[in-house]
């Protein structure tokens, strides 16, 4: 991501020495707070007995036969939640993310836009942020860097 340029004048000027160490560090956060957040969702799925009622909600709505997609979402969200926090395999990872939180999003549109109603805030937010690294990659600081290989 780029930073603000040195002709740029900030508003909070003291606040640069602080901004210019932190910079390197967002990206990768970002990546790390997005792959762990969508880890418990996975393991409550595949560890926790949710993926029997994850399969019966997704054939409820008309993904049937519901357990090959439950089990599918389950292990993206678990271990590809894991593969984006490290950064390995980013863009592959992301795309799966990406595809099936798009069809999140679409199905929750009905419902508005507030998750607390059941909205689209939510998987739009995990959308996005997917997204981002599904068109950047891992960054600097990942397994896929740190391997030569931006997938």
């Amino acid at each position: 991501m780029s930073d603000i340029t040195t002709d740029t004048k900030r508003v909070i000027p003291f606040a640069k020495p602080i901004t210019d160490i932190l910079s390197p560090y967002m990206e990768p956060l970002l990546r790390v707070t997005t792959g762990l957040l969508l880890v418990p969702h996975g393991y409550g799925k595949l560890f926790g007995g949710g993926l029997e009622g994850t399969a019966q909600f997704f054939e409820s709505v008309g993904f049937a036969p519901g357990y090959p997609f439950a089990l599918f979402v389950a292990l993206v969200e678990f271990f590809g939640g894991l593969a984006l926090a490290a950064g390995f395999l980013t863009r592959p990872v992301a795309v799966l993310i990406v595809g099936f939180m798009a069809q999140a999003t679409l199905f929750h549109a009905a419902n508005g836009f507030m998750w607390s109603n059941g909205g689209f805030e939510y998987p739009l937010l995990w959308t996005v942020a997917a997204l981002v690294f599904l068109v950047r990659g891992g960054g600097k600081l990942s397994v896929d860097r740190a391997i030569g290989r931006e997938f």
